[in-house]
Order: C-alpha cells, then structure tokens, then sequence
C-alpha cells in the first residue's frame, strides 16, 4: 500500500479540523437560539422589537385587599382562591422590608373580589428569629389548607436555615387556621399543588440553595412527596432559577394527536430578562435542560391559568426597560406560544412597582391580585370577554 505523504495527511487533519470548529459553532449558536414562547403581531418574535406603549390596554374593577400601615408595612406573595362560596386571599405580612424575622401570614375574605373583610393572622406571630412567607391555599380532600413556608433568619435561603413548608387547616366550626403539620423540609414550593393526570399531585420545590425540583404525590397523605430533580442552580453558566411555574400542554390542534407534555417556565436571576423554558414528557420524573426564552422578563415572578374560553393567560412583568413598574396579561391558544399580550391598566397616582401576580377565573372575570410597593395587596378584576377581543386585536 503507498505511503500517504505528510502534506496531505496535515491537509486532513486541518481540514477535519475545521469541519469540526464548524460543527462545534453551529452547536453553540443552536444552543443560543431562543425558544420561541412568545410571537407578537408586529414584532413577532423579536423581543426587543416589541413597543410597550403601544399595546391594548386591560381595564377593570380595582380593588384594595389590604392597605399598608405603619407598623406592618410589608406585604407580598398573594394568593387567591375561591371556596365554600366565598373569595379567600392570603399574603406574607411583616413590619419593614421583606422575609425579616417575625414576619408572619395574613388573610381576608370577599364576596365579589371588590371589598375585602379586615385581615386575620393565619399563622400567628413566629417564634423569636423565625419567620413565614406565604405559599397558597390548597384544598385537598376538601380540606382548606394554607401553605406556609418556616424559616431561620433572614430570608428562607441561605445556610441554616431549618427551612420547611407547613400547612395550616381552616377549622370552619371555630373560624380558626391550625397547623396541620409539615408538608416537606427543605423546600419552599412557588404556588400550591396542581392535579396531574394521574391524579397525583405536583408542585415545584426550591431547596434552600435555589436548587430546584418537583414533589409529586400527595395523595396518601398531604406530607407524602417523592422529589424529581430539574435544575441545579450552578448547572447552567449564567443562569440562575428562581420560582418556576408549569402546566399540562393540552390546548391547539398541533397538539390534538401529540405526546401530551408538560412546560415549565423559570425567573432568570442571572441578569438574562428573559423567561427560561423546559419540559416534561413523563408526567414531572424528568425535564430538559432549561433554555433561553425569547419572552421578556423584569427579573420577576409570573403566573399562569387556563381559562374557560380556551385561552391560556400568562401575567407578568414583561417590561424590563421599566423593570415591575407594569403589570402585563399575555394569551395563549396551544399553551406554548403566546401571541398577544396586553398592558393592564391598574390605576397608579404616582409611580409604584406592581408585582408577584396570582389570578383565578371567578364568574366570567380574571381576579388578579398583586402587590403594590411591596406594602400594599390589591386586585383587578378583568371581564373575560375583554381578554378573549385580545385574540382579534391588530
């Protein structure tokens, strides 16, 4: 067999060389290819294409749950729910700025959404250097619970800091929340359990070192959970999870004859503005790395429902170029590409961040109730109709 000369040989290796610098770049650059959650008309799917000012503006009925006081001047993470015919919403109280120990749990109670009854103390106040956030209300088994993250010190992550999700139960009888119990340790979950389809229960799970997981159980008994790992904090360069949310994709026609699946969507804390993006095809046991999204984010906490008119509604602070200043409500028809978004028109005197959003359908309305401030919870409630005219929007 002839000998190969040297200068070809060297002319392959390079070659070979260079196909695989090639290959290598277009791995990297598919990797920082977004994924498409949001497609807007006019700026499709060119995030930074998108002009606020011009977007369809949401009215509704606005309403005040709570007013901030000079003695308790702190309030975030509202939770809404509807149960025995009456509107319940529940949010973490505390005296200067937040997750300061001997922060606790309040609630109040509304017939329409729009005048509320003064607050109560769910949990009453912590033992000395400990504190409460507010988790949300869950009824299992026809049992009224309040999820209550305990924690250590300043803030719930951190190290030491003997953090637990509680639940309280509502005592109908003496009109009183008893502590039931401790659902999980070492987790703080974002908002309270969802059904699979298996008829299991799910929520996400943050550890104290913001590495997150799902529980699945729950049905044997509310502190029976089996954790599912999705994303270490450190696992992804320049990314840093924080409060995940997720659904079952179930609406549009693509999706008729597909694999059902299940989408999670994370905060990005690493400095992205933008949403993160995995999924699940095995019913939460395991997820895909977290990727990129190209639907904007102002580095905070989003919610999403599925409504009765077919539209899935992601609210959230789609703005960073003014961070939590707006509060916007984008639509969905499969539930994985969102193709309208709206500003919501929540009066604002002077200027004021407007955050941490949580909604439930009630009587052909969204009940959207957030912060205001930090110090003050407040709601705005917005006709169903109106939102469903979005789909038709120019």
């Amino acid at each position: 067999m002839p000998s190969v000369p040297r200068c070809v040989i060297a002319g392959l290796l390079l070659f070979a060389g260079f196909l695989t610098a090639c290959s290598v770049r277009a791995a990297f650059a598919e990797e920082l290819k977004p994924a498409t959650v949001l497609d807007l008309p006019g700026s499709g799917t060119d995030e930074k294409a998108i002009d606020y000012t011009k977007l369809p503006v949401l009215r509704g009925k606005h309403a005040v749950i709570c007013a901030t006081t000079p003695e308790w001047k702190f309030q975030l993470h509202n939770y809404l729910l509807h149960h025995e015919g009456k509107l319940w919403c529940m949010w973490s109280h505390g005296p200067e700025v937040e997750d300061l120990p001997t922060q606790h749990i309040s609630y109040a109670t509304s017939d329409d959404g729009l005048k509320w009854s003064e607050p109560e103390s769910i949990t009453g106040p912590p033992p000395a250097g400990y504190a409460y956030i507010a988790r949300g209300l869950w009824v299992r088994d026809g049992e009224l619970l309040a999820l209550a993250a305990f924690y250590k010190g300043k803030g719930a992550f951190g190290v030491n800091k003997e953090l637990k999700l509680q639940a309280y139960a509502w005592d109908g009888k003496t009109e009183s929340w008893n502590l039931k119990g401790t659902v999980a340790d070492n987790a703080i979950n974002n908002f309270p359990p969802q059904r699979l389809p298996s008829g299991e229960w799910m929520t996400t799970k943050r550890d104290s070192r913001f590495n997150v997981s799902m529980l699945i159980g729950g049905q044997k008994s509310f502190d029976d959970w089996q954790a599912f790992p999705v994303v270490e904090r450190t696992k992804i360069k320049g990314f840093s999870p924080d409060e995940p949310i997720w659904w079952e994709v179930t609406g549009g026609k693509a999706n008729a004859k597909a694999e059902k699946k299940l989408v999670a969507l994370f905060r990005d804390n690493g400095g992205s503005s933008r949403l993160f993006q995995a999924f699940s095809t095995d019913q939460g046991r395991t997820w895909t790395l977290p990727v990129i999204s190209n639907f904007p984010n102002s580095t905070s906490k989003i919610f999403s429902l599925q409504t009765s008119i077919g539209l899935r509604v992601l609210v959230s602070n789609a703005n960073p170029g003014i961070g939590r200043r707006e509060l916007h409500l984008s639509t969905s028809s499969d539930g994985l590409t969102f193709r309208r978004m709206a500003r919501l028109d929540i009066p604002s005197p002077k200027p004021a961040t407007l955050q941490y959003p949580h909604a439930i359908e009630h009587e052909g309305h969204l009940l959207i109730a957030f912060s205001r401030n930090k110090n003050q919870s407040e709601l705005i409630k917005v006709s169903l109709a109106e939102i469903a005219a979005l789909t038709t929007a120019q």
